[in-house]
């Protein structure tokens, strides 16, 4: 596989290094209160798919923010693509998550006064790509997730599928090290959603880097390589599931040494 490049960036990924190091990590809102996360420690290698499940308050979004840079732990160490955002500035952060983290969120967040092509592009701006090296990247996209006909629609006019579908051309159009996924298939239709999940697995197999928050185990046994659950802001287990060998994928190298080393893991969690 090919280092990862960022398109407008000079920084070039070193092929084995892990594209998230977390190291002792907890996170406390209040002093007197329980911990959001208590001494996470979890690594995801380059290229793999991961769903992140757990009940509600068992700390999945304070994994999600931290990873992003949107918060800091209270203790430990948040590494991504090679860079300590646990140590950066709000600015600092903000520019690092346009240049190496695209984020899908449920209910889409797209601007609904820009057409579905500015949508996309607007990362690209904030980060400095010039527009025109940026709209070939947008058009590969949209024909890629076969959206390119509502490119001069604005969102409004589009089902909840075609928004998502805007919404993770946006996250990948600064070519991003780590793709955050935080319930991308809770707003639509089962077909949809089906649909969503197909296209996020195409994407893990052309090696982008994935870190799904679900609440479906069936969701993340079809569509993630490894799950990892979280239980009162720790890690309840963390290994490769089962199930994904019935989908005739090839698992990453990092999932097959998990896979062999853990086995079976079971993929029913009560919600």
């Amino acid at each position: 596989m090919t280092p990862s490049v960022n398109h407008g960036v000079d920084r070039v990924l070193p092929e084995s290094a892990a594209v998230i190091q977390m190291g002792g990590v907890s996170k406390r809102y209040d002093r007197t209160g329980p911990s959001a996360l208590d001494d996470v420690t979890l690594a995801v290698e380059r290229g793999e798919a991961v769903a992140v499940m757990g009940r509600s308050g068992s700390g999945k979004t304070t994994l999600l923010n931290l990873i992003a840079g949107l918060d800091r732990p209270s203790g430990g160490a948040v590494t991504v693509a090679g860079e300590r955002v646990d140590r950066m500035s709000e600015t600092a952060a903000a520019r690092f998550r346009r240049r190496e983290i695209g984020m899908i969120f449920q209910f889409f967040n797209l601007l609904e006064d820009l057409t579905v092509q500015d949508n996309v592009l607007l990362p690209a701006q904030l980060a400095g790509v010039r527009r025109s090296t940026a709209r070939p990247r947008m058009a590969e996209l949209l024909a890629k997730l076969g959206i390119e006909r509502y490119r001069d629609n604005y969102p409004g006019r589009l089902s909840g599928g075609e928004r998502q579908r805007v919404a993770i051309a946006r996250a990948l159009i600064n070519s991003p090290a780590l793709l955050l996924a935080d319930e991308p298939t809770g707003a639509v239709d089962t077909a949809t959603g089906e649909a969503i999940g197909r296209l996020l697995l195409e994407l893990n197999q052309d090696g982008q880097t994935l870190v799904l928050v679900t609440h479906s185990s069936e969701l993340a046994a079809k569509y993630a390589r490894r799950t990892v659950r979280l239980l009162d802001g720790r890690v309840e287990s963390d290994g490769a599931d089962a199930d994904t060998a019935t989908l005739g994928r090839t698992a990453s190298p990092a999932s097959a040494r998990k896979a062999s080393a853990l086995g079976p893991q079971e993929t029913d969690l009560k919600r």
